[in-house]
């Protein structure tokens, strides 16, 4: 059970999360975009998937669709927007601001950007395998359908709450208080010899 104190970091966190998040949320995109093309471009042959961050949503560029045909937009705050529930997370200590609960948080935020960049990466499989009807057909078997589907459903579902969590749990949680009674009450005086 969360005391007050608890409540209240929790709170605030979550604000200058929200905040920070509002800001810099087109940047991060743009660091996030041309790692998830490096991974498609890796199993392509040719490469031809060139990824956009122009803000609010990841542009699918692909250099073998005629020029002036539609190409699809993905929404981006649903990927990265969980990185407000891990700075909230992290929030809960008592002390976040010592030195090693920062080191810890900007660790954790780096296990984020990768989780976005491989859930990117599985988004945009999922639309070529799922949405293109016959090319799709053409280029991709039942079980990698239905593996890069499940992947992004998943995601959407689940993983997005759950990743912060688990990124907290192991690099954020705070160490629990020692119980009273393991605790010495009082160390034992020598005797003094006369």
């Amino acid at each position: 059970m969360l005391d007050r104190g608890a409540w209240i970091r929790l709170v605030a966190g979550f604000v200058l999360a929200l905040a920070f998040w509002f800001l810099f949320a087109t940047i991060y995109e743009g660091a996030v975009a041309p790692a998830a093309e490096f991974l498609i471009r890796l199993g392509e042959s040719p490469p031809v998937t060139r990824l956009e961050a122009p803000g609010k949503e990841f542009l699918l560029r692909r250099s073998d669709i005629p020029p002036g045909a539609k190409q699809p937009g993905l929404p981006s705050a649903d990927l990265h927007f969980n990185f407000v529930l891990l700075a909230a997370l992290f929030a809960l200590d008592r002390r976040p601001w010592r030195t090693d609960r920062v080191v810890k948080l900007f660790l954790a935020m780096l296990c984020l950007y990768a989780v976005h960049v491989i859930f990117l990466v599985f988004e945009v499989e999922s639309l070529y395998a799922t949405r293109f009807g016959e090319w799709s057909v053409a280029h991709y078997g039942t079980v990698a359908r239905n593996f890069w589907a499940t992947g992004f459903h998943f995601y959407q579902i689940a993983g997005r709450f759950a990743a912060p969590f688990v990124i907290w749990w192991f690099l954020g949680r705070p160490e629990p208080a020692e119980p009273e009674e393991a605790r010495p009450a009082f160390k034992k005086k020598k005797k003094r010899k006369d």
